[in-house]
């Protein structure tokens, strides 16, 4: 079987260069890229590939930034288990401006008991910001558990403030 070629592009933001992938036409990949990572580190290729995922993605990741959107309508093919894809899905139900604790998500996705595991599918989430697990906090509320750091967590958090707080439920 064949393996759709993967394109990628680095998308500067407040927070630093995003690298989004896509295969398929569908978005695989957002991460943060670090300091220390250059783009010859990197495999960059769009020559002969459908850029048309990236360039949407690009797009509405690039109004999020200017608060001129809440909600991502991109096609979307992470890879994971059927728990991790459960718990992303999820993550992508909790509206912009809003939190929900990882046993909240838990009981969402049919396993109430599951909070760690439900921290581990965060913590592996291929899709930085468009599936949002900087919206996922500690049982009182407290910013826990983030792969980019905590400050990063807070960063988006703030941005999505309405009145100046970020609503729980």
């Amino acid at each position: 079987m064949d393996k759709a070629p993967t394109s990628a592009r680095i998308l500067p933001t407040p927070l630093g260069r995003l690298l989004l992938r896509a295969s398929g036409g569908a978005l695989v990949g957002v991460r943060l890229l670090s300091e220390g990572e250059t783009d010859e580190n990197l495999v960059i290729s769009e020559q002969d590939i459908d850029t048309s995922a990236l360039d949407f993605a690009a797009e509405q990741l690039t109004e999020y930034f200017q608060g001129n959107r809440r909600a991502f309508t991109l096609p979307l093919a992470p890879v994971g288990t059927p728990f991790q894809q459960e718990v992303w899905a999820a993550l992508r139900a909790i509206p912009y401006g809003e939190t929900r604790t990882y046993g909240e998500i838990a009981a969402a996705v049919g396993r109430p008991r599951a909070a760690r595991a439900v921290g581990g599918a965060c913590h592996v989430n291929p899709l930085l910001i468009v599936t949002p697990c900087h919206r996922v906090v500690g049982s009182g509320g407290a910013l826990t558990g983030f792969a980019c750091g905590l400050p990063v967590k807070e960063q988006l958090l703030a941005l999505e403030r309405k009145d100046g707080i970020c609503h729980e439920t």
